[in-house]
């Protein structure tokens, strides 16, 4: 007897299934079998699949991934129809993958056998059959697509919409719907299979609701209705709301997470399912990986909702415009976590009518850093809107950071944390910076001809390191057409750079870049992570090393300049109280052609009591620094008396007879503003008087340091 007979016999045929070529070859009884022209031949795949029932068809995939990837056997029940999609028989298939041909390629030939079998497929409404090989093999593979789908869904939307894709071995549902829970009341999370508006009936349903989603949460347990009498029957009163779809079966199961029902789940069927014990088994899988996966995606999505609005929060911003100035900056935060971390910059416009540019970075890239730089932010503007110089400022800042750290007494949270800032004092008048340093980059000066070099600055420790820290300040002029860079470490030493060769790398894209600052703000940004946008931040990759901040600042050409400062600087010893004299002498000199000889006078008077107090009071030496700045009318006198004692002086009522105690008495009836700085090592007593009577933009008096 020949194997054909054998084959006709047993009601088996014989087919090969080459993946790369889309075509199927098949014997006579294959062909029967499959509702094709009973002899031998070559078929498009297409042709095939339109006798698979479309359930079936998707089933077969997800089987033979599995054989392909495992290299073993291939079996499948595939039930075959006509053309109106009438069940006429089921077939089993036997298959084995050959080797990819080319080897390593993705293509395969499945070679094997079907054969018509007799029991019901499961999902039928005949009785349930049990597990057979097949059977397993789809389940597993099945299960195992489906799990890999969803864990590696980012957001709510993507779980509802790999909920929606899954075909499930011989029932897959043709819609869903997802529930939710608030309070006492269900809502839905999304659906799909339905049209827009069909879930308003649903929506905030109370879980008292005679429903099954409602049922479900209240009880754990799943609710299996597999036909419409049995769902009439169990839920009378939301039939009529269900009916309307046409569906034949439905499973509502409940989706828990750590013990907690957070809702439900619904498959909606629309051929019957009988729900037999390998169906609940593979839906309540299911259930429960969808439950872990929207878990997943609820945490990361609240993640990110407190991400976004940490930035939006801690945004840096770019203050006014500066007149005859321009400025541009980026901040680009690391792209894992929270997408937040401890760089910033700002723009703080000064009582002197300067404007104050600081960018600095915190230690670390979490939530703590972030808020530890929210902080230190503030508290640097409110030193800078005081009236402090640079130097008193960051002093005071790392005073700030050392007291947030002994607060909280924990190595931890922030004991450990420290900053690095750069302060810089820009006159837009004429274009000079008193730049003080804590432990930051150097800034770079590019010139008007695009040549960057390094500025080197004097600089202190990092804020937070020491209560009482010393930031000597250094002046930088910008002349027309220059522009100063101001930027975090993220910058320069992302990828594996130093700062040397960070730098390298950076020197070329300041000297090819150096007309729009927009443009260059975004080169330097591209540089080192790719592109950006024009915004202050945006997602630049997935995965930063290290947060980026950079602040651009150009003086730019052509722009009317006012008269410039006058200016007049004089040390007086210990040992030399006779230069008192001199700088009463120069102090006039400098303010020869002042409108009001009566603020002269003051003037005079107010810094030869101050240079006197220094010398009387303290061990040290006095530094006078007296400057004029304005126009003719309108000027502005500044004088600054500086020490090294730390004691701050006192406000006293000396009587008739006394010789000393009238110093701060005088300055604040002759004074226009005054205050005390106290630096990292000693203070500054200073004064203002306005030539017009009322400064431009008034000082406030810094009262709270002469009590």
């Amino acid at each position: 007897m020949r194997t054909e007979e054998v084959l006709a016999a047993t009601a088996t045929g014989l087919w090969r299934w080459d993946n790369g070529a889309g075509t199927v070859t098949l014997d006579a009884e294959a062909a029967r079998l499959l509702e094709l022209p009973a002899a031998a031949g070559v078929f498009n795949e297409a042709a095939v699949r339109s006798r698979f029932h479309p359930v079936d068809w998707n089933e077969i995939y997800g089987v033979v991934t599995l054989a392909v990837a495992e290299g073993t056997l291939a079996e499948a029940r595939l039930r075959i129809v006509d053309g109106d999609g009438r069940v006429l028989r089921t077939v089993r298939s036997r298959s084995r993958p050959l080797p990819a041909d080319p080897p390593g390629s993705e293509n395969y030939a499945l070679v094997g056998t079907l054969q018509e079998v007799a029991e019901p497929q499961p999902g039928s409404t005949g009785a349930p059959t049990p597990i057979t090989g097949d059977w397993r093999r789809s389940r597993e593979a099945f299960l195992l697509d489906a799990g890999r789908a969803l864990a590696e869904a980012r957001s709510t939307t993507e779980v509802l919409r790999v909920a929606a894709s899954l075909s499930m071995p011989g029932f897959s549902p043709d819609g869903l719907a997802v529930f939710g829970v608030e309070g006492d009341r269900l809502t839905i999370i999304g659906h799909h299979g339905q049209s827009v508006g069909d879930e308003d009936p649903f929506t905030e349903m109370t879980l008292e609701t005679d429903y099954p989603a409602a049922e479900v949460v209240r009880s754990g347990r799943a609710v299996y209705l597999p036909s419409p009498e049995e769902y009439r029957r169990r839920f009378p009163a939301t039939w009529t709301l269900a009916s309307r779809f046409g569906r034949r079966s439905w499973a509502f199961l409940p989706l828990i997470v750590s013990g907690r029902t957070m809702g439900a789940w619904m498959a909606g069927f629309r051929h019957p399912v009988a729900f037999s014990p390998d169906e609940r088994s593979v839906l309540t899988t299911v259930a429960r990986m969808l439950a872990q996966a929207l878990a997943r995606a609820g945490e990361a999505e609240t993640e990110r909702e407190l991400s976004l609005g940490l930035q939006r929060s801690m945004m840096p911003s770019l203050g006014p415009e500066i007149p005859g100035m321009t400025v541009a900056a980026r901040y680009v935060p690391t792209g894992g976590g929270l997408q937040v971390g401890g760089d910033w910059y700002d723009m703080i416009p000064l009582p002197n009518g300067r404007i104050a540019l600081v960018i600095g970075d915190v230690q670390g890239h979490d939530v703590r850093a972030a808020g530890l730089m929210g902080q230190l932010r503030i508290a640097l503007r409110a030193y800078a809107s005081e009236g402090h110089r640079p130097d008193a400022v960051l002093s005071r800042a790392s005073r700030f950071l050392c007291g947030l750290a002994g607060a909280h007494g924990d190595e931890k949270d922030t004991g450990a944390r420290f900053a690095t800032c750069l302060y810089a004092e820009a006159d837009p008048e004429t274009g000079t910076l008193d730049i003080a340093r804590a432990g930051h980059p150097d800034p770079v000066v590019i010139s008007a001809d695009g040549t960057a070099v390094i500025r080197q600055t004097a600089g202190g420790l990092p804020l937070g390191i020491e209560t009482d820290a010393d930031y000597p300040t250094t002046q930088v002029v910008l002349e027309d057409g220059e522009t100063i860079m101001l930027c975090t470490d993220g910058l320069i030493e992302t990828g594996g750079h130093d700062m040397a060769t960070g730098w390298v790398r950076l020197r070329p894209v300041l000297e090819q870049h150096s007309g729009d600052l927009e443009k260059l703000a975004d080169a330097l940004v591209q540089a080192v992570h790719g592109p950006t946008s024009h915004y202050t931040t945006g997602p630049l990759a997935d995965r930063r090393e290290d947060d980026i901040a950079v602040l651009l600042l150009r003086r730019e050409v052509g722009i009317p300049r006012l008269a410039p400062p006058r200016r007049s600087v004089l040390t007086v010893a210990q040992a030399e109280p006779e230069r008192i004299a001199a700088a009463r002498h120069q102090l006039r000199e400098l303010l020869h052609d002042w409108v009001d000889p009566e603020q002269v006078d003051a003037a005079v008077l107010m810094i030869s009591e101050m240079a006197t107090n220094v010398l009387v009071h303290t061990d040290g030496d006095a530094l006078l620094v007296a400057e004029a700045t304005g126009e003719r009318g309108e000027r502005r006198l500044r004088v600054e008396v500086t020490d090294s004692s730390d004691e701050l002086p006192h406000r006293r009522c000396p009587g008739e007879m006394a010789s000393s105690g009238r110093g701060l008495v005088l300055m604040e009836g002759l004074a226009d503003a005054w205050g005390v700085d106290p630096g990292g090592s000693g203070k500054s007593i200073w004064f203002e008087l306005y030539e017009s009577g009322a400064p431009a933009e008034p000082s406030r008096p810094a009262a709270a340091d002469t009590a």
